[in-house]
């Protein structure tokens, strides 16, 4: 069995895929626009995570769950995201998904992908409708750190070992706690903070990151 020779954290939603997993149901919901703007600050870091995504996720109530199979059809992934996968993957790297999103939309796209290791919210069902609450302890920024830590101790990882990626706000503890932290498309308060920007829709490019990463070049923008 080859041994891992490194791991790669990312987020979901605005980075491995172009939408926000919340805003497709808020939009099955009917309160679209109430929810992106909740999104939007929560993302932007001016609005706590845990009770953001608890508001959010209230107004979901009585959503029926069989839009599940129909929001999975709309969800694009980025540009380069295989290649990256298939890629680090060769190279001996574990790869894994942390998200503020949910199970029920990113299950199937993880097993696609063959992500190997994913932690996500879940959302609390009865009867075939959504009751607007998450079920179980939710993915909090700090949370998405401890993940970080736990499976590059799970695989006996050194932390300059670790890539984690991101673009809300909410991402930022695990991208300044990783050996290389980048910002995908981020967001101004995530892009201002993270040693590494990409700034194109092309998930291919951290790779390029990886390469360049302890040479003696001054490049932090893709």
């Amino acid at each position: 069995m080859m041994d891992v020779k490194g791991l790669l954290v990312m987020d979901v939603d605005g980075t491995l895929v172009q939408e926000e997993g919340i805003d497709l149901l808020a939009h099955q919901a009917g309160v679209g626009e109430k929810v992106a703007r909740l999104t939007s600050k929560a993302m932007n870091g001016h609005l706590d995570f845990s009770s953001s995504l608890r508001e959010r996720v209230s107004l979901l109530k009585g959503l029926e769950t069989s839009v599940f199979a129909d929001l999975q059809k709309q969800i694009k992934v980025n540009p380069g995201a295989e290649q990256l996968i298939k890629e680090l993957h060769q190279r001996g790297y574990k790869v894994g998904l942390v998200s503020g999103g949910f199970h029920e939309l990113i299950d199937p796209l993880a097993s696609a992908l063959e992500i190997d290791l994913l932690c996500a919210n879940r959302l609390e069902s009865k009867q075939g409708y959504l009751t607007g609450r998450v079920y179980g302890p939710i993915v909090t920024p700090e949370g998405k750190k401890e993940k970080l830590l736990t499976w590059a101790n799970q695989y006996h990882l050194r932390l300059n070992q670790t890539v984690a990626m991101g673009d809300g706000a909410n991402d930022l503890p695990m991208i300044e706690a990783a050996g290389i932290g980048i910002a995908f498309m981020a967001k101004p308060i995530v892009a201002k903070k993270a040693p590494y920007r990409i700034e194109k829709r092309d998930l291919s490019q951290v790779l390029k990151i990886i390469d360049q990463h302890g040479k003696d070049k001054k490049c932090t923008s893709f």
